[in-house]
């Protein structure tokens, strides 16, 4: 069973149950506080549960009850008993009984009362999930919650597990190996994107859901299964802190990233089954097959003269519509003029921008019934006569992302819709080869869904998350690559209003397309071919060469070459990566050419604020 806690989500109780129910969930964890916050009696509720069709499977959380003495001792089971009453009212069967901060002298004492709780549950036919906890008095790992549980060894004490708890000060899942699986009651699976040892460190670290953080999840997942668990699987925040979206969008980002762990594990260990959707495999992707732009026809002209000087030709024009297509190397670029449409309505709600994305794949098909099976909403506009149904699915910021495959027809979109315009230009071309990365910048609290997104649907791994220092506050970047790096994307979360990503933001009206980076095979005969071109280029600080030499110790010639023509570079190791860029136009938007140099795979973070502080003064 697939379950989600109501302590994971923001908004009143009611509605968040119609959303985990809408979304595909099966079971809940009922966070008390949710309950004795509304409105709605004991009777009410319990038939709302059942029209839903959804099941409470847990009751949370209780602590607080062993290791006490005298009136302490006769007021915690008193509580309990209040708490089986409550339970008995809303038909749950299973209560979460986290370990107490009390510190008892005597380890009997524990035993004792938990051995006392677990005959009253089972007179009363409930059962306990007993979690250890880091800040607790005695119980604080699982390894110690299980040496009680079995001690007590009463089949109504079960012990609850927490992944971020239990693997966050680097415990390997391997060494859960000693558990029975009919002694784990329940499991919430909760990510972190840091790791560390320490009782408080763990208990304040950061949680995320499945996917979003660095926990081996899906040895965790094999490691209890195999043991033989057979109980529910429940997505569990516990850090209150991280950035809260709306209660639709979290709890389908939880079921997207619980259903995406489980199908994983399941594709690497076929003996592993659970109850989740059936789903194509992960999706591989080839490549960037187009970049649209929705624009007016004075920001076209703006986009154009731009494309110009980085030596772009427009070589097709749609048959029908007012759409041209701009071309160098591997590069597609559409430019959309209509004044109706998908482009259109883009245009008119964030001005001139990115509107779509098109992306090659093995089986465009295949790849929106694994986005859509994940939560992902379709896109469709009525197709004109004698184009082609490109699949596609809704994106960042009202963009649409299409899938080109070699199935079918997909792939010659561009003899089929398009014809040739003569070529009024015999520009030489700047060396630009393919692209090599797309920045998407988006509220930081929208930045951990769309990781989801691209990890969950494509074959991609994800770096860890940086910050970018910006003269006006912190941008948070994260980027995920194809296995190849034929896809390249940088997620750019914005906390502060006035930095250079978060105007952009506030001009743009919403999440979308900031930058396109070009990758080129020799930065600077591209530098020369566009200076001869007119390309206005960013124009960056003195101080930043001086710095530059110093740093990486490069030749005085080298230096002034690159301070000549404005090109930023950074070195890893062997690899070394040169970066110029387009002075911004639209609310932001501005290109980058890069060149990477052996085995480089970074993106320049050590130049970022440097550009942003070119880009503040240069916009």
């Amino acid at each position: 069973m697939l379950s989600i806690s109501t302590a994971s989500i923001p908004g009143v109780l009611s509605e968040k149950l119609s959303a985990i129910a809408d979304v595909g969930f099966a079971g809940v964890e009922l966070h008390e506080p949710d309950f004795t916050n509304n409105h709605i009696p004991p009777v009410e509720f319990r038939k709302l549960v059942e029209d839903l069709d959804i099941k409470i499977i847990l009751l949370k959380s209780f602590e607080d009850l062993e290791g006490w003495k005298g009136n302490r001792r006769i007021q915690a089971f008193d509580r309990l008993e209040h708490k089986f009453d409550l339970m008995a009212e809303l038909g749950i069967e299973m209560l979460l009984v986290g370990a107490s901060s009390a510190i008892s002298d005597d380890y009997s004492d524990t035993i004792t009362d938990l051995s006392d709780a677990a005959e009253r549950a089972g007179r009363r036919g409930f059962r306990l999930a007993y979690m250890a906890l880091p800040q607790a008095g005695l119980t604080r790992t699982v390894e110690q919650a299980n040496k009680i549980i079995e001690e007590v060894d009463n089949p109504q004490l079960g012990l609850a597990l927490n992944s971020h708890l239990a693997l966050a000060d680097g415990t390997k899942p391997a060494h859960l190996n000693y558990l029975q699986g009919g002694r784990v009651f329940h499991v919430q699976l909760s990510d972190t994107s840091r790791m560390g040892s320490g009782d408080t460190r763990i208990a304040h670290s950061s949680a995320h859901l499945p996917g979003q953080g660095v926990l081996n999840l899906e040895g965790f997942v094999k490691v209890l299964t195999r043991r033989g668990y057979g109980g529910a699987w429940s997505i569990a925040l516990v850090d209150e802190n991280s950035p809260r979206r709306g209660s639709r969008t979290l709890v389908r980002d939880g079921f997207r990233s619980l259903v995406n762990l489980l199908d994983n594990v399941s594709r690497t260990d076929c003996d592993l089954k659970f109850d989740i959707p059936d789903l194509p495999p992960r999706v591989y992707t080839s490549g960037f097959e187009f970049i649209e732009f929705a624009v007016d026809e004075k920001s076209s002209a703006e986009l154009s003269d731009l494309l110009h000087k980085i030596c772009f030709r427009k070589e097709k024009h749609h048959v029908s519509k007012s759409v041209d297509l701009w071309r160098q190397g591997a590069v597609n670029l559409i430019v959309n003029t209509e004044r109706k449409g998908h482009a259109h309505n883009t245009f008119n709600t964030h001005g001139p921008t990115v509107c779509d994305l098109g992306l090659r794949v093995d089986d465009a098909k295949q790849t929106v019934c694994r986005a859509s099976t994940l939560g992902t909403p379709l896109f469709y506009q009525p197709v004109g006569e004698g184009e082609l149904d490109i699949p596609a699915i809704k994106g960042i910021g009202g963009n649409v992302v299409h899938f080109i495959d070699e199935n079918s027809d997909l792939h010659r979109v561009w003899d089929i819709e398009f014809e040739p315009v003569p070529d009024l230009s015999t520009s030489q071309p700047a060396g630009i080869r393919r692209i090599d990365h797309v920045s998407q910048t988006m509220r930081y609290e929208e930045m951990q869904s769309w990781l989801l997104y691209y990890i969950s649907t494509f074959e991609t791994s994800k770096s860890s998350i940086f910050e970018v220092a910006d003269p006006s506050g912190v941008v948070h970047s994260q980027a995920i690559e194809s296995p190849e790096g034929e896809v390249r994307l940088n997620l750019n979360g914005v906390e502060g209003q006035h930095t250079f990503a978060g105007l952009f933001l506030q001009d743009n009206f919403g999440a979308g397309v900031q930058h396109i980076a070009f990758h080129t095979d020799d930065i600077f005969e591209t530098s020369s071919r566009l200076k001869k071109c007119g390309f206005n280029r960013l124009e960056i600080s003195p101080n930043y060469y001086e710095h530059l030499q110093a740093h990486f110790g490069l030749e005085k010639e080298m230096v002034e070459k690159l301070k000549s023509e404005n090109i930023l570079y950074d070195r890893q190791g062997k690899g070394e990566y040169f970066q110029i860029y387009s002075r911004p136009i639209f609310q932001g938007f501005f290109f980058e050419i890069v060149q990477r140099c052996g085995g480089y795979s970074g993106y320049g973070a050590r130049n970022a604020s440097v550009r942003l502080a070119a880009q503040m003064t240069q916009r």
